[in-house]
């Protein structure tokens, strides 16, 4: 059993998969709209520097904080990208208990990984 043959197995699973099916169809209907798309691009943005700055143990600037906040409290109330943004949480939380599970094949301690 050739292990990179199972992984391209698994990307088909996956994308297969309903979880994925609905992530991106929700994106497409989020995404349509250009205001969306601007503030989804910020927020992801923010997101990804807050988590690069939590990862190297810096704060993250207030400004920037209280931006994704803002970004945040805006996109809630929009039920195509509240929808979205579900999706995509449920097909994240799919994705890392994958890597949980080869993390544990390869003998990697991700509970040592977060806490450093």
């Amino acid at each position: 059993m050739n292990p990179y043959d199972q992984a391209h197995a698994l990307a088909r699973a996956l994308k297969e998969s309903e979880e994925y099916r609905e992530y991106a169809r929700l994106k497409d209907v989020a995404y349509e709209d250009e205001t969306n798309k601007v503030l989804l691009d910020e927020y992801k943005k923010l997101q990804f520097r807050m988590q690069a700055k939590m990862a190297s143990g810096e704060n993250m600037p207030e400004d920037d904080l209280r931006r994704l906040q803002q970004i945040g409290t805006l996109l809630q109330f929009n039920p195509d990208v509240s929808s979205y943004l579900m999706a995509e949480f449920r097909f994240q939380r799919m994705l890392t208990d994958i890597f949980k599970i080869l993390a544990d094949v390869a003998g990697v301690d991700l509970d040592m990984l977060a806490q450093g």
